[in-house]
């Protein structure tokens, strides 16, 4: 039967369900959304955004208002759902929220983006370092258990050229830096999981999934992949598709980001 996934950072749920996020939702055919870059408090959202009619939501907003936050939307009621993963220092930052599905542990994850120099590259650092032991019990305890798992997310890394239009111009940028897509490689070639997307579409470039809204970054398809679907093997393997749903033009983006959209034949 099958199950499709999608991810998309909305940046700001509120603006974005202005510009067209609840439409999207509505007309979507994902069986589960995961959302990051909420950033408003669940009490804050309209009710159709916070609750919508056939879905079940989950919110793990951050402990510092406006920032951050993500979300997952389910049309079946998760079994369980969890927040963080017992990190003393990112619990309650809004940047992790997992649930269990029969059969399936799905999260969304909004990893900090990092800016070279400054303490956010070193708070980036240390969620790394965190999250990846977090990603080698996940596996094991979903193995354990008969369960595949997937992580949707902004991972906010591009992992290789193909992944980045002008990535010469940023090889000393945070996003695509040595040691970052050296981390991410060890999420794939020793943690054991599966580029969900790059397995459908090896050769790139892209497809991308996030675009500046400076300049004619959009219009000249100048973008990121940052935005992935991370899963245990087995689960890859019976992905049937992956597409990134990208506004046809300019002034239909309710997000900087497009969603990503991976159907799974479980």
């Amino acid at each position: 039967m099958p199950t499709t996934v999608t991810t998309v950072n909305v940046n700001g749920l509120r603006a974005a369900a202005r510009k067209g996020f609840t439409a999207w939702l509505e007309g979507t055919a994902a069986d589960i959304v995961c959302l990051q870059e909420v950033r408003a408090e669940p009490d804050r959202l309209p009710a159709e955004v916070r609750e919508p009619e056939g879905w079940h939501t989950v919110h793990a907003p951050a402990a510092a208002k406006g920032r951050a936050g993500v979300a997952l939307y389910t049309r079946q009621a998760p079994e369980a759902m969890r927040v963080g993963w017992g990190s003393d220092e990112f619990d309650a930052s809004g940047r992790y929220v997992e649930a269990d599905l029969p059969g399936l542990t799905v999260a969304s994850l909004y990893l900090p983006s990092g800016e070279v120099g400054t303490e956010r590259q070193s708070e980036k650092e240390r969620f790394c370092k965190e999250f990846f032991l977090y990603l080698v019990q996940l596996r094991q305890r979903c193995a354990a258990q008969g369960r595949e798992a997937v992580v949707c997310g902004d991972w906010n890394i591009a992992h290789r050229e193909a992944d980045l239009k002008n990535w010469r111009a940023n090889t000393r940028n945070s996003g695509f830096l040595p040691e970052e897509r050296a981390w991410l490689s060890s999420v794939f070639d020793e943690a054991g999981y599966v580029d969900v997307v790059r397995g459908l579409h090896p050769e790139g470039p892209g497809p991308y999934s996030w675009w500046s809204y400076r300049g004619k970054a959009f219009d000249n398809d100048s973008g990121w992949r940052i935005d992935y679907q991370v899963s245990t093997p087995a689960l890859a393997a019976r992905a049937t598709s992956a597409v990134v749903e990208r506004a046809a033009t300019y002034d239909l983006r309710w997000s900087d980001h497009a969603p990503v959209t991976v159907t799974y034949d479980v």
